[in-house]
């Protein structure tokens, strides 16, 4: 384990992930260098696109702590044994794409994965593992065991409870704790009730076991809050986590009206991700700042104990000999309460499985290619063909560089990072706060020099933002709604002016009041929107780009239409590909993916080809990406989780 005093430095072994070096990709670099171009299509491997070990829950049976992955292609469960720290075994999970939900019923842990949602027994005696059931659910975000060893499980959407009897086989749907929310994130279980914590409108339901009956326990006065997103019990309290005021309400189970709010402490916090009652206290973990607290119980008494590892996500806090556990992603922190020693252990570093992730963006600044994921991004050299981890406490979802510096929109916060070349890490620039958690696209303008950076909002909350950060000044502004009720999901941006493409989807969970995606024109020096027109048939607005007097954008059906901005009407629309993806003009051509195949559009003409099939790019929430090379001889996609280069030619 780790000291405290050496965090740190354990940080900065972390973010940077093992230098993988291909020579092939340096002799092809090479090659590229003194040869005559690719002939358009043309398609090279770089290797895996982004490779990472990102965990999602875990759960002690005996010395042993079990750990789930998300994210990879199959997801694992590996076995951490404390007497020998080191993963003595990983034990392959073949379906979903993660890992959320975890529990044990004597020493069998059972593993919940989401889209799709099945369920799976780990034998921890044999090894073995076993699909035991499957659900329609899309995910499965929490699960808990009872004290008779029945299984219960918390999904979305819409949220509902599913009870699962190991020694039958047999599941029982027990319906929607609170009917219309779509989420249930957190769930716990005694001898009488199981009770669910709801979102994106907050509840806390007890569920009577026998009968099915219903009981609201969140006190009136905190039914407006979004979420109880993570949730611990004892044989005498209910502690829950409140979203998105950071706080912490605990209940008494013998009188519900009776309650305590506690209120994280650390500047910024805005979420409360993991709850344990343990000794007398109430532990939880805060985000963005990734600090660990206790709350006291009798004395009502709260405690900072330490950031373990700073804004980092704990998914779990789970006791264990006297000590408390919390599992990260990659890594674990232990709290010692006898002592208050607070150490760090990496996982990784003791055999935990990296492998290649869905990605979430890709981007290129001519020199290298940024692939981003949980985490952080991986950063591939073009002319050595090496890769190096650049971590960060999020998901990079959109990537732009501009003077040599390139800026990353990170998920949650929506938060913008900016990163130099050779730097071991990012910077963090600002936090676009507004009830914002998702970038969802970046854009330069060079006129005044703003970076533009557009965002969804979180869970539940109504209307997306549009940011706009001055290098020049360092000042970041958001502004709130840009569009009525709507998010902006893609922009570009010219001659002073920001255009928009967006999407009626608001914070997951609400149901869009919108039926038409739209095209807006903001102001970026009046700081107004001045127009904007509905795209007929979208319901989301994928990418724009920039033709030489028109603006040509890309919907979520794959249907590509030519806008004129003067008339301010879509002149013409062309079927390109099954859904939206990225879509980029050189000339007069521009080029397009739905993730499965690239496709080349000729402008003038007005018609359509592929120049690759057979991509089946796997990108994480099926959101096809696609990066176009600053010399515009080559775009950068994925080829199932493989990066590869696709030479173009423009013409």
């Amino acid at each position: 384990m780790i000291p405290r005093r050496r965090f740190l430095q354990a940080a900065a072994v972390t973010t940077a992930a093992t230098t993988l070096t291909a020579q092939p990709a340096q002799a092809r670099a090479t090659a590229r260098a003194t040869a005559p171009p690719d002939p358009e299509g043309t398609v090279t491997g770089m290797g895996p696109a982004s490779v990472a070990s990102p965990l999602g829950n875990g759960e002690f049976v005996g010395n042993v702590l079990y750990v789930g992955s998300r994210g990879l292609s199959p997801n694992v469960v590996a076995a951490y044994d404390l007497g020998q720290d080191k993963v003595i075994a990983h034990y392959d999970i073949p379906t979903g794409v993660g890992i959320w939900a975890m529990c044990k019923v004597g020493t069998d842990v059972y593993v919940a994965t989401h889209a799709r949602s099945d369920l799976y027994r780990l034998d921890t005696v044999s090894g073995q593992v076993t699909k035991v059931a499957e659900y329609t659910d899309e995910y499965i975000w929490t699960m808990c065991a009872a004290p008779d060893g029945k299984v219960y499980m918390g999904t979305s959407q819409p949220g509902r409870v599913v009870e699962y009897d190991p020694a039958t086989g047999a599941s029982r749907d027990l319906g929607e704790p609170a009917p219309g929310e779509q989420y249930v994130r957190s769930i716990q279980a005694d001898e009488r009730y199981v009770y669910a914590g709801v979102g994106a409108n907050a509840h806390l339901v007890a569920i009577d076991r026998a009968t099915g009956e219903k009981r609201e326990l969140l006190p009136e006065s905190l039914l407006d809050r979004d979420w109880v997103s993570s949730m611990n019990i004892s044989a005498t309290h209910i502690a829950g986590g409140m979203n998105s005021l950071a706080e912490l309400v605990v209940l008494d189970k013998a009188a519900p009206e009776t309650y305590t709010v506690v209120k994280a402490t650390a500047p910024g916090e805005k979420y409360t991700v993991a709850v344990l009652i343990h000794d007398g206290y109430v532990y939880f973990a805060g985000r963005p700042s990734g600090t660990f607290y206790r709350y006291h119980l009798e004395s009502r008494e709260l405690e900072v104990l330490g950031v373990p590892y700073f804004e980092a996500l704990t998914h779990r806090l789970l006791a264990h000999e006297g000590r408390v556990y919390g599992v990260q992603d990659s890594a674990v922190f232990v709290y010692d309460p006898a002592t208050g020693s607070l150490d760090y252990v990496d996982l990784v570093q003791r055999g935990l499985k990296a492998a290649p992730e869905a990605p979430m963006s890709v981007h290129s600044d001519g020199r290298r290619v940024y692939v981003g994921g949980k985490n952080g991004a991986d950063i591939h050299d073009l002319a050595t063909g090496e890769s190096t981890r650049l971590g960060i406490a999020g998901e990079p979802k959109t990537m732009l560089t501009v003077d040599g510096v390139t800026y990353l929109g990170v998920y949650t916060q929506a938060a913008l990072y900016a990163h130099r070349p050779g730097e071991p890490e990012a910077r963090l620039l600002a936090r676009t706060g507004n009830q914002q958690d998702r970038p969802r696209d970046l854009a330069h303008d060079k006129a005044t020099g703003l970076i533009v950076m557009p965002s969804q909002p979180e869970p539940g909350h109504m209307n997306g933002a549009l940011s706009l950060y001055s290098p020049r000044t360092g000042s970041y502004e958001t502004y709130r709604p840009i569009v009525e009720r709507q998010t902006v999901y893609s922009v570009v941006a010219r001659g002073g002016v920001a255009y928009l493409g967006t999407m009626t989807q608001e914070g997951l969970g609400l149901p869009p009041v919108t039926t038409t995606a739209r095209l807006a024109a903001f102001d970026l020096v009046r700081r107004k929107l001045l127009w904007e027109v509905e795209v007929p048939g979208a319901t989301r607005i994928s990418s724009l780009a920039f033709g030489t007097v028109t603006l040509y954008g890309m919907t979520l059906t794959g249907e590509v239409f030519e806008f004129d901005l003067l008339r301010r009407k879509v002149t013409r629309t062309l079927k390109a590909g099954a859904k939206g993806g990225e879509l980029f003009v050189t000339g007069r051509m521009a080029y397009c993916t739905d993730g499965a195949a690239i496709y080349k559009i000729d402008l003038i003409r007005w018609t359509v080809r592929p120049i690759v099939e057979g991509l089946a790019g796997d990108w994480f929430g099926a959101e096809p990406k696609m990066a176009l090379d600053p010399s515009r001889r080559a775009l950068y996609a994925l080829r199932g989780r493989e990066l590869v280069r696709v030479a173009i030619d423009g013409r």
